[in-house]
């Protein structure tokens, strides 16, 4: 992942902004469905509308901690990030950062948020888990890194193990050749001292 990517991802979903991108009094960046689902959490009994609360409220900046105080727009009141959506489209629009589309299967849900898909991966509980999990579930106060990289991480570990283990048998077949050549070469040289010399009948 370059850097250019890495400013591109939510720090809710650890994917890629979704449009509308809102942009937070901190200055730190989020997709509006992320800034909706953290802002229900924090505000359960506020009415809705579609899923969406509607009325004033407030949350917490999953970055920064700092408190963001909604007015009666609710999340539609933040501004966009007009400036974070143009660069995605840009980006979405090299071949190579086009990632391969997933399907529905692929995807398994979070047997606490049944809505939310399994996304990140707990480091230090080593489980995979999604990202409701991380900002008000059990593992808020765990390390934890998007389950692409964590996958790339140990698909790397693990084709570089088994390199080592070919490698490692390559050496150890090398030294067995060179053994076996020096027993030969002892045994040649075992049945030379059983040749007479001359006609005297000495041997070696």
């Amino acid at each position: 992942m370059d850097y250019l990517e890495k400013q591109l991802i939510c720090p809710i979903c650890l994917e890629i902004f979704t449009k509308p991108v809102v942009i937070l009094p901190c200055q730190h960046n989020l997709c509006r469905k992320c800034a909706n689902d953290i802002f229900q959490a924090s505000n359960p009994y506020l009415p809705t509308r579609g899923g969406t609360v509607t009325s004033g409220g407030r949350f917490r900046c999953p970055s920064c901690r700092h408190e963001v105080v909604l007015d009666r727009h609710g999340v539609y009141g933040l501004q966009r990030n007009l400036l974070v959506e143009n660069i995605i489209d840009m980006y979405k629009q090299e071949p190579s950062s086009r990632p391969a589309p997933e399907r529905k299967a692929d995807q398994p849900l979070c047997e606490v948020h049944q809505d939310e898909k399994i996304n990140i991966y707990c480091l230090t509980c080593a489980v995979p888990t999604c990202s409701m999990c991380k900002v008000f579930g059990s593992h808020k106060d765990c390390e934890v890194a998007p389950i692409k990289s964590v996958y790339q991480l140990q698909k790397t570990e693990l084709t570089d193990g088994i390199a080592m283990m070919v490698g490692n048998n390559n050496r150890i077949q090398g030294i067995i050749s060179q053994l076996e050549e020096t027993c030969r070469a002892i045994e040649h040289w075992r049945g030379l001292q059983h040749i007479p010399i001359g006609e005297s009948g000495v041997w070696l």
